[in-house]
């Protein structure tokens, strides 16, 4: 009896092919970052497009969050509580982030609206480049905010949402 193969490891087998012919990052690397075993779920002829766009569903939930810190304007209320422990380098290197993400969207766009693979696998790399960059900035901002929660957050008492 012939054992079948599990769609993770279909999946990986099918993503060691493009990953050698475009020296893309490692299918565990890849996964860590931007859970693209998911994939494995879904049927795909270009599975090299579908690797892209979990990449850009990931960096786009950051990019909105990072927006809403930046321009709060209809942003949930614990958003104007995390703005309240950020200084102003912090929102620096957010609005840089930010411009940078915005960059990626338009590529994606490009991308989306023609298909071509080389394009794809180079936006791979780059993007797998920059959220190694970006999560290390993320992550010490997230861990000022961790580390001034209970110092500076302060819910209003006042009790009014009008």
């Amino acid at each position: 009896m012939e054992k079948q193969e599990s769609g993770i490891e279909e999946l990986k087998g099918e993503y060691e092919g493009i990953r050698k012919k475009y020296d893309l990052p490692d299918f565990k690397i890849l996964n860590e970052d931007f859970g693209i075993e998911k994939i494995a779920d879904s049927e795909t002829e270009v599975l090299i497009r579908e690797v892209r766009k979990f990449i850009v569903d990931k960096l786009a939930n950051y990019m909105r969050f990072i927006e809403s810190i930046l321009n709060p304007s209809n942003a949930p209320i614990f958003i104007f509580s995390i703005i309240k422990l950020l200084d102003a380098e912090d929102k620096k290197k957010l609005e840089e982030i930010y411009k940078e993400m915005m960059k990626s969207e338009v590529k994606f766009i490009e991308l989306d609206l023609e298909f071509n693979e080389e394009k794809e696998a180079d936006f791979i790399k780059d993007a797998y480049n920059f959220w190694q960059i970006v999560k290390k900035d993320l992550l010490k901002i997230t861990g000022k905010i961790s580390g001034r929660w209970d110092e500076k957050a302060e819910v209003n008492s006042k009790g009014y949402f009008g």
